[in-house]
Parts: C-alpha cells; sequence; structure tokens
C-alpha cells in the first residue's frame, strides 16, 4: 500500500506527528500549523477532515494570516471535492461508543445509521457543537429519521454542508492549539460528530 493509499487510521504515525502541533510549546495552533512540514500540516488537518486531497489542498495555501483565511481555504477545498474525496472524508468518520445507559437508544441509532448507509451509500454526519453530552442522542435520532426521508441529491448536499461545518470546529480548534492529538479528529468527540460504518 502506498501512502497514497493510506487512510488516516491506517496510517501509525498520524498521533505522533499531531503530538507536535498540540500547543504545549506555548504558541499559537495557528502559527504552529503554518510553520509544519508538510507532513504534519496534512496529518494535522486530516484530524480535521479525512479527505486527503483537502488536507493537502489546505495545507498547500499555508501560510495563513489568520483563522479566518484558513477557514475560508477550507471551505474552498470543501467544495472542490469529488465524489471519491467525499466518500473517503464520511468514511472516516467513526461511530462514537454509548454508555450501558444508552444502550436502547444506542440500538435504535445504530439501526437508523445502517438504514441511512444503504439508502444513501455512506456513513450519516452531523456537526452537534455547542450540543451538551446528555442532549446528543435525543438529537441525533430525529435528525436521522428526517434525512432518511429526504431525496438523494438533498441528502447528499446536507451531508457535504455538516462535513464542512464539522470540519470548521475542529480547524478552529485547531488554530487555537485546543484540538487533542487522538480525539479531536473525526468521530472522536460524540459532541462533535456521530458517523457510523455498522
Amino acid at each position: 500500500m502506498s501512502s497514497e493509499e493510506l487512510t488516516l487510521h491506517d496510517d501509525p504515525d498520524r498521533f505522533d506527528r499531531l503530538d507536535r502541533l498540540d500547543g504545549h510549546d506555548g504558541l499559537d495552533g495557528l502559527v504552529r500549523l503554518n510553520a509544519a512540514d508538510p507532513d504534519d500540516a496534512e496529518a494535522a488537518l486530516l484530524a480535521c477532515c479525512g479527505s486527503r486531497r483537502w488536507a493537502r489542498r489546505v495545507a498547500a495555501h499555508r501560510p495563513y494570516p489568520a483563522p479566518d483565511a484558513l477557514l475560508a481555504a477550507a471551505d474552498t477545498a470543501a467544495r472542490a471535492l469529488g465524489r471519491a474525496d467525499l466518500c473517503e472524508a464520511f468514511a472516516a468518520e467513526a461511530a462514537a461508543a454509548f454508555t450501558p445507559s444508552q444502550a436502547r437508544a444506542a440500538g435504535a441509532l445504530r439501526a437508523a445509521h445502517a438504514a441511512y448507509e444503504r439508502r444513501f451509500g455512506h456513513v450519516f454526519v452531523i456537526c452537534l457543537d455547542g450540543c451538551r453530552p446528555e442532549e446528543t442522542l435525543g438529537r441525533l435520532l430525529p435528525a436521522l429519521a428526517a434525512r432518511l426521508s429526504g431525496a438523494l441529491h438533498e441528502e447528499h448536499a446536507t451531508a457535504c454542508e455538516e462535513l464542512r461545518r464539522i470540519a470548521r470546529g475542529r480547524l478552529t480548534r485547531l488554530a487555537e492549539g485546543t484540538l487533542v492529538p487522538g480525539r479531536g479528529g473525526p468521530a472522536r468527540e460524540l459532541r462533535e460528530c456521530q458517523g457510523s460504518r455498522q
């Protein structure tokens, strides 16, 4: 397997490279991203969105003078993604864990995820920035039900927009130096995004 074929999850050094951008040196996250070597920058960006094409494009336009410029470049790169790039980004979103007390709702959620993936051909993604953990399941089930009934082209546009919002939230934390390696990337936090490959 070439390095081009590696996914974020297949790269054993990804968290070591992310650790170099983790903020322990007292520098601003955007300053560190701008100064990072290309592999480290791409690894950090892949923790925000799992599309290698997106990460390369955003990394290639460094340095960014301000977080707004980084977010604008990320939006431009997101609009340029093709179907295969989006599928790669969707696939990077993994299922989150549930507590035993959430088991019944989690079962319903898994079934809804499976129905969604059968219908649309990719995982369900939703940005839950600002959602308290105890509200997550209550927001996910209705959102999944509503989106399952949508037209294919409408849902594709909605999923792309949710992925863009997730990436923006993660990029903001990266620029602030608060994206924690191993926890801020695709679906590492249930409050950010819930995806499933079940």
